[in-house]
């Protein structure tokens, strides 16, 4: 679903006066409310959340436990997005725990405005532990995967 798209719908709501809006786009999930005091909020499921001027951002997510340093070198988010192990839902993993990784293999994918990120180690070593769920939202700069 578009940016302008997102802008019509919240301009709506906010003329009709309805409490909420839900609407279901194939795999994607917009839900609006609106409340007296409380800004208004625009969240994906399944799909990066979309934050507009003057709207809440949503409940952070609890932060994966992270590695202890001695563990090795982390492979950290290039940009905000959706974390995914494979290129398809039930596809062989790029990698696993135990997997030996040269530096420019591609580890993992991060689903950013619907573009496929490849991203890749920046580091050669054994794969010391994935550090986030396949599905999971990251935020930039998070830890995804340990390297020792």
């Amino acid at each position: 679903m578009d940016l302008r798209k997102l802008k019509k719908l919240i301009e709506l709501v906010q003329e009709s006066g309805i409490a909420e809006l839900e609407i279901t786009e194939g795999e994607e999930k917009v839900k609006i409310v609106l409340g007296g005091q409380a800004p208004r909020e625009v969240s994906y499921l399944q799909a990066p959340a979309v934050h507009l001027p003057a709207v809440a951002p949503a409940p952070a997510a609890s932060a994966p436990a992270t590695a202890p340093a001695d563990e090795g070198h982390a492979v950290k988010a290039p940009m905000v997005g959706t974390f995914y192990r494979s290129t398809t839902p039930g596809g062989k993993a790029f990698v696993e725990v135990g997997d030996n990784v040269q530096k420019g293999q591609p580890i993992c994918i991060i689903e950013a405005m619907k573009l496929m990120n490849e991203i890749e180690a920046d580091h050669s070593g054994v794969v010391k532990a994935i550090l986030i769920e396949n599905g999971q939202p990251v935020e930039y700069g998070e830890p995804l995967v340990m390297i020792g």
